[in-house]
Protein backbone atom coordinates (compact mmCIF):
# COMPACT_ATOMS: atom_id res chain seq x y z
CA UNK A 1 0.00 0.00 0.00
CA UNK A 2 1.52 3.53 -1.03
CA UNK A 3 1.68 5.81 2.14
CA UNK A 4 2.59 9.77 0.85
CA UNK A 5 5.16 10.45 3.85
CA UNK A 6 5.81 13.89 1.36
CA UNK A 7 2.18 15.60 1.99
CA UNK A 8 0.84 13.52 5.24
CA UNK A 9 1.24 16.24 7.50
CA UNK A 10 -0.41 17.55 9.56
CA UNK A 11 -2.33 14.14 10.01
CA UNK A 12 -6.15 14.87 8.54
CA UNK A 13 -9.00 15.52 11.36
CA UNK A 14 -10.15 12.35 13.16
CA UNK A 15 -13.27 10.96 11.03
CA UNK A 16 -16.73 10.45 13.06
CA UNK A 17 -18.82 8.23 11.48
CA UNK A 18 -22.25 10.30 10.97
CA UNK A 19 -25.88 9.03 13.18
CA UNK A 20 -27.77 6.39 11.43
CA UNK A 21 -31.16 8.24 10.03
CA UNK A 22 -33.75 7.32 13.01
CA UNK A 23 -36.84 5.61 11.03
CA UNK A 24 -39.96 7.36 10.84
CA UNK A 25 -43.36 5.75 9.82
CA UNK A 26 -42.91 6.64 5.95
CA UNK A 27 -39.71 4.81 5.97
CA UNK A 28 -40.75 1.99 8.05
CA UNK A 29 -44.05 1.46 5.58
CA UNK A 30 -41.45 1.18 2.53
CA UNK A 31 -39.17 -1.39 4.06
CA UNK A 32 -42.23 -3.15 4.86
CA UNK A 33 -43.46 -2.95 1.42
CA UNK A 34 -40.01 -3.56 -0.30
CA UNK A 35 -39.43 -6.90 2.35
CA UNK A 36 -43.18 -8.27 1.42
CA UNK A 37 -42.34 -7.87 -2.42
CA UNK A 38 -39.55 -9.80 -1.87
CA UNK A 39 -40.68 -12.65 0.24
CA UNK A 40 -43.62 -13.03 -2.48
CA UNK A 41 -41.09 -13.21 -5.43
CA UNK A 42 -39.21 -15.63 -3.45
CA UNK A 43 -41.85 -17.89 -3.75
CA UNK A 44 -43.75 -16.76 -6.94
CA UNK A 45 -40.12 -16.24 -9.00
CA UNK A 46 -39.56 -20.00 -8.82
CA UNK A 47 -43.15 -21.27 -10.15
CA UNK A 48 -43.09 -18.39 -12.89
CA UNK A 49 -39.86 -19.95 -13.94
CA UNK A 50 -40.72 -23.33 -14.22
CA UNK A 51 -44.42 -22.61 -16.12
CA UNK A 52 -42.00 -20.43 -18.40
CA UNK A 53 -39.91 -23.57 -18.70
CA UNK A 54 -42.80 -25.66 -19.57
CA UNK A 55 -44.28 -23.64 -22.19
CA UNK A 56 -41.12 -23.03 -24.14
CA UNK A 57 -40.84 -27.03 -23.84
CA UNK A 58 -44.37 -27.45 -25.04
CA UNK A 59 -43.87 -25.23 -27.92
CA UNK A 60 -39.91 -27.02 -28.63
CA UNK A 61 -42.44 -30.21 -29.31
CA UNK A 62 -45.02 -28.85 -31.53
Amino acid sequence: MFVDFQTGWPPPERWEAKPAPTPNPRRESIAAWIIGFNLVMLLVGPLAGVTLFDAVMAAWRH
